[in-house]
């Protein structure tokens, strides 16, 4: 299937691993040509060498540097025709009252406040151009809140409305914005949260009626869809990529 999207240029946060990395390899299999960035910048640039994409350090919780980074973007690359938000997870605790105001604030920072400032700076070209794709990469959690992550249940969620009323603003102009809820993603991340890779495989196996975890390479693909010219139609909707796990409608 053609995207329509060669040429382009797409921006992915968080991308050095997982879901990021994986997002950006299916962009550059596209031939888009991609901006990746993460804090790290031994790790940006390795994943960056990897897939044929241009490696940025960002910190998502340094609002300040976002004018600068993106600035370094236009200047290598172009206007940003394609923004993926991916951004990990704070931290977790059974315990939802147990997170001091410092780890709510930051996770704000992180969560929304970033996804805001790179958003409100790349619309406007997006709009003047007439074509503009945004992606959230979220959590299944803004449907079924899952027990340990209290941070990110209730930010995640704040960017689902976020999401649907921008989306409604610059439908007319060519530009959609979508968010794609991940399920049991075999990622670090993931399996550090349950204690290993093993562990994590074998609940996926016992509680996903797809019977294992989903890969980053699907939710790329996926990704990847709604970012195309194909998916002119589809703006303001939130996917999940679960293997049937979430039970609500």
């Amino acid at each position: 299937m053609d995207l329509g999207i060669d040429g382009r240029v797409a921006l992915v946060t968080g991308a050095s691993q997982g879901i990021g990395r994986a997002i950006a390899a299916e962009f550059a299999g596209e031939g888009v040509r991609v901006a990746i960035s993460s804090r790290s910048r031994e790790k940006i640039d390795a994943a960056a060498a990897e897939i044929g994409a241009a490696g940025f350090v960002l910190d998502s919780a340094d609002l300040d540097a976002v004018p600068g980074f993106l600035t370094e973007v236009h200047d290598a690359l172009g206007p940003v025709d394609i923004l993926v938000c991916n951004t990990g997870g704070p931290p977790s605790d059974s315990d939802p009252l147990s997170f001091p105001r410092e780890q709510w604030e930051t996770a704000y920072r992180t969560l929304v406040l970033a996804q805001m400032a790179l958003i409100e700076r790349v619309i406007p070209g997006m709009r003047e151009r007439g074509f503009g794709r945004i992606v959230n990469v979220a959590s299944t959690s803004v449907r079924e809140p899952i027990a340990n992550l209290m941070l990110s249940n209730a930010h995640r969620a704040s960017m689902i409305t976020a999401f649907k009323t921008l989306a409604r603003a610059v439908a007319g102009d060519g530009v959609t914005l979508n968010t794609v809820l991940p399920g049991r993603i075999a990622t670090e991340r993931a399996y550090s949260m349950s204690g290993s890779a093993e562990e994590a495989e074998a609940t996926a196996a016992r509680e996903v009626p797809a019977g294992r975890m989903g890969t980053p390479e699907e939710m790329a693909a996926v990704t990847a869809f709604l970012c195309s010219t194909r998916a002119a139609y589809v703006t303001g909707e939130t996917l999940a990529v679960d293997g049937g796990l979430t039970r609500s409608i």
